[in-house]
């Protein structure tokens, strides 16, 4: 690969009408809603969905038919939820949306809100059905064709379908659960009682596409790198000739924001990298070497170290760093913004998890209190370009790979915002800590890096407490040492997380090496504690 990758720059004429065909033909896709009934694994689906080569969006129940109807889905997938159908203010199943001619899928509580509906009967069981079950398929129908008659599923419920509603047939069942799928071809309603977007159903992914492709006549071929022409367009035609400023991290979120605003805007944009000093070791040479050196971004690049640390200085409670930083991250940015005029747009990597999360919608909004670039304040008014609010993590990743960010970069683990000033634990941001943890987390990624580990774990990182010394012997001779402490964990969400079971003989070279390489260590310990009853950062 050459050293630099030329990207279009605010092509015009031709050009951009190409692109913005590009954009109308991505935008056609064919689309299934997942309405959310509060179920845990709704936002799975979703991912599942898209895994299977279709663009999903994930909307709450009561959405407005409106804006179905406004969407023209191929299908419609009804989640679960913890509610019983017979409680106080359960979610409630409208008719009108089994009458709109697409297919529809009720998945756990899906099925029961619609199955009651219809006139099925639901009813609660002495027994919930929690974890993996045997599925037995008595007729396959349209939506369990080649799967096996006797296999196995993850439910997750406590009411139960005893009978089908006129006009469907049973098509399973489970040890608890007498109807565990239904399905009515001519109307084309389908449900099941278990979850077919959880591992722990193995044909959980071929009953999925048998509903996307045999039945709602989905095309299958969306795939995350195909937003890139369509975000561009979308880009060019919001900002037009106005001026952009991006925050720029380091991190996936903002550089694959950042770059496929620069592909739509060229020079229009300028992203700003604040380096706090509290980044892991080379992090700024890297980011640094990949925007201005390779892609050619417009870049400011700020040494705040000096004034981060004079503002860090004795501050010990963990909640009072965070605000500093935020603080100071929030001047810095002013003062960068005011050189350039104040731009109008702001770029943010806000994720489609973030939108779910916060209960949010489509469309841009003036930014408030919902910001990726360190909390800034009511009266710094920027209007929002979120190019990856329809995206999830790995699906940005995906886009980031196709625009040709550094591998480094794209697979480049969750890092907070307050860098490793959070993992200075109990005491001050002095240098000297930094570069003590600065090295050992350097040594802990270099390692797990060479044993091919890095991709499979959430997050790894070391932890120093500030004010914790232990005896040693080294050399001989008696030593008073910094302690370090690993953690490294496993999650898909970050929501909950497991320890890593790190290999024995990686954990002995690991303690080997900072031992032996920082002086002011002579201790190293392990973090085994999950998220919950802990949480991933240790404060």
């Amino acid at each position: 690969m050459p050293d630099t990758v030329a990207i279009p720059r605010s092509p015009e004429g031709a050009e951009r009408a190409r692109a913005t065909d590009r954009a109308e033909r991505a935008r056609a896709t064919d689309e299934v809603l997942v309405l959310d009934f509060g179920g845990q694994y709704s936002q799975l689906i979703a991912r599942r969905v898209r895994e299977c080569g279709v663009f999903a969006e994930l909307l709450p129940h009561h959405v407005p038919l409106e804006e179905v109807n406004r969407r023209r889905p191929r299908a419609l997938i009804l989640s679960g939820g913890p509610a019983s159908v017979y409680a106080d203010g359960a979610p409630g199943l409208r008719r009108e949306l089994l009458e709109l001619g697409v297919p529809v899928l009720g998945i756990c509580y899906g099925m029961q809100a619609m199955a009651l509906e219809l006139g099925g009967r639901v009813e609660g069981a002495e027994v919930g059905e929690f974890g993996r079950s045997r599925l037995s398929v008595s007729d396959p129908g349209r939506l369990l064709r080649d799967t096996p008659p006797e296999q196995s599923c993850w439910m997750s419920h406590r009411d139960t379908v005893y009978e089908a509603p006129p006009g469907f047939t049973a098509l399973a069942s489970s040890s608890e659960s007498p109807v565990a799928a239904i399905e009515n071809d001519r109307r084309r309603l389908y449900g099941i009682q278990f979850h077919p977007e959880v591992v722990h159903t193995p044909y959980g992914t071929k009953i999925l596409e048998t509903f996307l492709r045999d039945i709602a006549g989905c095309a299958m071929d969306w795939s995350a790198a195909s937003v890139i022409d369509e975000q561009v367009a979308r880009i060019r035609e919001r900002v037009g000739d106005g001026r952009v400023i991006c925050g720029l991290s380091g991190g996936v979120d903002s550089s694959v924001a950042a770059l496929l605003t620069y592909r739509a805007v060229g020079d229009q944009l300028t992203c700003v990298f604040v380096d706090h000093g509290l980044m892991r070791k080379n992090e700024a040479g890297q980011v640094l070497a990949a925007f201005r050196d390779r892609f050619k971004v417009p870049l400011i690049a700020v040494d705040a170290e000096a004034r981060f640390l004079r503002r860090l200085a004795g501050v010990t409670e963990p909640e009072r760093k965070r605000k500093v930083i935020g603080e100071e991250f929030i001047r810095v940015f002013e003062e960068q913004a005011e050189r350039l005029g104040n731009p109008r747009f702001l770029v943010q990597g806000t994720l489609y998890s973030d939108v779910i999360e916060s209960g949010g919608g489509t469309g841009a909004a003036t930014i408030k209190s919902h910001h990726n670039v360190g909390g800034l304040p009511d009266d710094l008014e920027f209007e929002l370009v979120e190019p990856l609010r329809t995206l999830f993590k790995d699906e940005v990743r995906q886009v980031g790979a196709e625009l040709g960010l550094p591998d480094r970069l794209v697979w480049r683990q969750p890092f907070p915002g307050p860098g490793l000033a959070i993992r200075i634990v109990g005491g001050e941001v002095t240098r000297e800590r930094l570069e003590i943890l600065r090295e050992a987390d350097h040594i802990l990624q270099d390692e797990i890096r060479s044993a091919g580990l890095y991709r499979e774990l959430w997050q790894s990182f070391c932890v120093l407490p500030a004010d914790l010394r232990s005896v040693g012997v080294q050399g001989d001779e008696r030593t008073y040492g910094y302690v370090v402490v690993i953690r490294a964990v496993t999650s898909d969400d970050a929501m909950t997380a497991d320890w890593a079971r790190l290999p024995y003989d990686l954990l002995e070279r690991v303690a080997s090496r900072m031992i032996n390489e920082i002086a002011q260590v002579n201790r190293v310990a392990l973090d085994i504690t999950s998220k919950p009853p802990g949480t991933i950062e240790w404060e």
